[in-house]
């Protein structure tokens, strides 16, 4: 049989191989082709091939690998090699100094921007983040943007909201209306030097209150983790009311930019008329029929199927669809998605795991990096630009930390665990960066303004940690 095998192939590459020689004899006694191109074109190309070939070996090297690294894949995997990589080193950097890592990395991606990379190596900066390959990072970042938000939705645990239920909503509430206030009045005598041209008040003045009155919810939680904090009261506590911050703040987020996008009263209110509907279908329809659509068994499993990930996957997206459509940005499509998501056998969780891994370590670092291409520390050039900017800081501070102590020493908290937790409201982080990025992509907050506000965010964060150890160690010496 093996003998009878041999000699069938051996027929069948022979008889094929005599058909190609034939084939090939028959081919070399046709006439050439007819060269279509003129014989001007002809000497070009000949001169060129010359030219070419007197020129050093060096030299056609070097074009060929810039020819190579202008193309748009090989720049952007440059782009997020350098990004990645100045994200870890400046948050390990950061976490040594006893600051959360999320902090080294928008501190990073600002490095990365025209306020210190482009203006110690313009021409290196020109040529990495050239402004025609920009596009392709926008859209990986709202991308990463989207899955953090899906996250954080997921991560919102109402249960300790119902414990909490009292504080939680009185303190929350009062850190969001306070500071919104203060941001409000702020945008009277900012709205004239500041707001984009074009830009309405109303729009303005709305996005100076969000800007204000938002608070990281991811960020405090990894706080009061690297303080020892997270299970004591002041904790469960401060989570509460993050959570239902987080989730008022993003609410009322949504409403701004519907009425933002409108030009008529009409308008606004049929807009704002669609995010109810859609938010009702969501906590109403949405949440609980989507264990039934998963399966209890799937729910159960330490490692969720592809299927139950594709459903999952094309929840968020459909939901990030509708909000986009609506006029309120895909973000908060994605952060209803992860609030609907089962709570059984711990789902959400392993859930968490894998987003977090994609969006953490490749998208939200390009998310920073994204933002430092916009922000322009150099754009601050005089003393009176500065003083505004420190305006700022101490109006979000005062509205924030002070709004959120008061309210929490008025529902029977000591006034140490009040500044304490009026500290931990106070932390901004990514989460203002993203609200940030919505008013400036609408044209509302011109690119002064936003460098103001990234610089607030960064030290209302950065201040975060510093007080509550201090105001810890300030009720230590008090109780001794």
């Amino acid at each position: 049989m093996m003998k009878r095998t041999a000699q069938l192939y051996l027929i069948i590459v022979s008889i094929v191989g005599l058909g190609i020689f034939f084939i090939l004899h028959l081919g070399s006694h046709l006439p050439p082709p007819i060269s279509s191109i003129s014989a001007e074109a002809t000497a070009q190309a000949t001169r060129h091939v010359t030219d070419a070939s007197n020129s050093s070996f060096f030299a056609s090297v070097e074009s060929s690998l810039r020819q190579n690294a202008t193309n748009p894949l090989s720049r952007l995997f440059l782009q997020l090699f350098i990004i990645i990589g100045a994200s870890g080193v400046v948050a390990w950097i950061f976490t040594r100094c006893g600051q959360p890592a999320v902090i080294g990395e928008m501190v990073a991606g600002i490095l990365l921007g025209p306020s210190l990379f482009g203006l110690l190596a313009p021409n290196a900066f020109q040529f990495i983040f050239a402004a025609s390959s920009l596009d392709a990072l926008r859209l990986l970042s709202q991308i990463g943007v989207c899955l953090f938000l899906f996250a954080v939705g997921m991560e919102l645990d109402v249960s300790e909201v119902r414990h909490k239920a009292q504080t939680a909503v009185v303190v929350s509430h009062s850190s969001i209306v306070i500071p919104y206030f203060l941001g409000v009045t702020l945008a009277l005598f900012l709205y004239s030097h500041l707001a984009q041209p074009g830009a309405s008040f109303l729009a303005f003045a709305l996005f100076m209150g969000i800007s204000m009155s938002i608070t990281a919810f991811p960020v405090l939680v990894r706080i009061l983790q690297d303080h020892g904090i997270f299970k004591t009261s002041l904790g469960s506590t401060a989570t509460a009311c993050a959570a239902v911050g987080d989730a008022t703040a993003w609410i009322m987020l949504a409403f701004v930019v519907a009425i933002a996008r409108v030009t008529s009263v009409g308008g606004a209110a049929f807009n704002l008329g669609l995010v109810l509907v859609f938010i009702a279908l969501m906590l109403f329809v949405i949440k609980p029929k989507l264990p039934g659509w998963l399966g209890q068994p799937a729910l159960g499993r330490p490692n969720p199927s592809k299927a139950v990930l594709g459903l999952v996957l094309g929840v968020v997206l459909v939901s990030a669809l509708t909000t986009e459509l609506i006029g309120i940005h895909a973000l908060f499509g994605a952060f209803l998605a992860g609030i609907v998501m089962p709570t059984a056998c711990g789902f959400r969780d392993k859930l968490v795991v894998r987003v977090e891994n994609l969006s953490s370590v490749l998208l939200l670092p390009v998310f920073f990096a994204f933002t430092g291409l916009r922000t322009q520390i150099g754009l601050l050039n005089g003393a009176q630009d500065w003083l505004i900017c420190l305006v700022i800081i101490a109006v979000a501070t005062a509205g924030k930390l002070g709004g959120s102590a008061l309210a929490a020493r008025l529902t029977g908290m000591k006034w140490r665990e009040s500044l304490q937790l009026g500290a931990l409201m106070n932390t901004r982080g990514l989460m203002e960066l993203i609200a940030l990025s919505i008013g400036y992509d609408m044209g509302i907050l011109s690119q002064r303004i936003f460098t103001m506000l990234v610089i607030m965010a960064l030290v209302t964060t950065i201040m975060t940690g510093p007080l509550v150890t201090f105001f810890g160690k300030t009720r230590t010496m008090a109780a001794a």
